[in-house]
Order: structure tokens, then C-alpha cells, then sequence
């Protein structure tokens, strides 16, 4: 797939969901790291949910610091693999006090370094809280649609971001994961993909060889 290709599909998406926004609620970079970490495994209704009955108390990072990692626990409980996000929230809040004077990073080098922020996390703030991406988060609504449109036949996350960076304008990158998972989530489903219904079915390579 060549570069106009790629973005006319871009273009094509975005006039499919052109209201499409973060689905996380948060108010600032801190309060959106605290979501993502949250976020793994867990359903982004599940985590606002769980954070309306946190942040308006525990907005900072010297709150987790300083609190006990059962106190954690005990409020993010529903949220799934609580133990393991629990000891994530600590740490990280304790990394941005000791070496970031207690602000988030605004670059992905200093953000993979926190516990619980990966690549991909590190993509969702700075697009989403700074409006500065440098790449796309992959996960598995964007690798799925890239692989089936054609965009990228690789496997690995940081190699896809690769395609879509050398394939998609910057200008598209911000909102490009939200659109992709919104995309994954009402069209392009893992088992019953909307192909009819989809306007993306005559560039698709995953519906033109379900088809020959």
C-alpha cells in the first residue's frame, strides 16, 4: 500500500466517525496515566466508573506515593488485576516525585520509564493530554483493522506504528487510535465484521479476498 492509498483510507474513516474522542475521563495527564494503567484488561467504562469515586480526592502524585498499596487495592478492586495496578500506580506516582518533580513527562522516552506505561499507554498521553503525538498506539482494534485493510502486514505493535507513521500524514496521528478502536468496536468486529455495511469494503484486502 502506497502513501495516498493509506490516507484516502484515513480520510474515509474519519468521515465515518467524525465525532470520535477519548472515552476516558480525566482532567489532566496525571489523572489520564492513572486511567491507562487502569485500562489493561479492564472495559474504559469500567475505569471511569472507578475514577468518578477517586480523583475528586486523589488527583496527584504524592496521593498514591504516600498511601498504602491496600488502600489501592481497595478502591480500583473492580477494575481487574488489582494487585499488579496497585503496586504500578504506587511506583509510578513515587518515579514522578523523585525524578519529574512530580509532573508527567511530555516524552515518550521519560514516560516508558514509569511503572505501568508502555509504548502504547505512553502514544495515549501525549496525543490525548499533550495533543503532541509522535507515533500511533496499536493495540488490538488497530492492529486488527491495519492487517485486514492492507496497511501493515506485520504482527508486532511497535513495527505496525511504523507502517502507519511512514504511511499517514502527522496531522492524522492524534486521533488516528480513536478512530481505529471506534472503527474495531461498531464495524469492524474480531468475529463478525460489518463488512457490507462498511464503506472501506472496496480497499479492503481482508473483505476483496473473502470475495474472489
Amino acid at each position: 500500500m502506497n502513501k495516498k492509498q493509506a490516507e484516502e483510507i484515513v480520510k474515509i474513516l474519519i468521515e465515518m466517525y467524525p465525532e470520535v474522542d477519548v472515552t476516558l475521563n480525566f482532567s489532566s495527564p496525571f489523572e489520564l496515566l492513572i486511567c491507562l494503567i487502569l485500562a489493561a484488561q479492564c472495559t474504559d467504562k469500567r475505569v471511569n466508573e472507578v475514577t468518578a469515586n477517586i480523583f475528586d480526592k486523589y488527583n496527584k502524585p504524592q496521593h498514591f506515593a504516600n498511601m498504602d498499596t491496600e488502600k489501592i487495592e481497595e478502591m480500583i478492586h473492580s477494575c481487574g488485576f488489582y494487585r499488579n495496578k496497585a503496586k504500578n500506580i504506587k511506583k509510578a506516582s513515587q518515579q514522578l516525585l523523585d525524578n519529574f518533580n512530580g509532573i508527567v513527562p511530555d516524552n515518550m522516552e521519560d514516560l516508558q520509564t514509569l511503572a505501568g506505561i508502555g509504548r502504547k499507554s505512553a502514544n495515549c498521553i501525549l496525543a490525548d493530554a499533550f495533543k503532541a503525538p509522535v507515533g500511533v498506539a496499536i493495540d488490538t482494534h488497530a492492529k486488527r483493522i491495519c492487517n485486514r485493510l492492507g496497511i501493515s502486514d506485520k504482527t508486532e505493535p511497535t513495527k505496525i506504528e511504523q507502517d502507519l507513521i511512514n504511511l499517514v500524514d502527522k496531522k492524522y496521528w492524534q486521533k488516528l487510535n480513536l478512530i481505529l478502536v471506534t472503527h474495531g468496536r461498531q464495524t469492524c468486529d474480531s468475529r463478525n465484521p460489518k463488512c457490507e455495511e462498511c464503506k472501506l469494503n472496496k480497499v479492503c484486502k481482508y473483505y476483496i479476498n473473502m470475495n474472489k
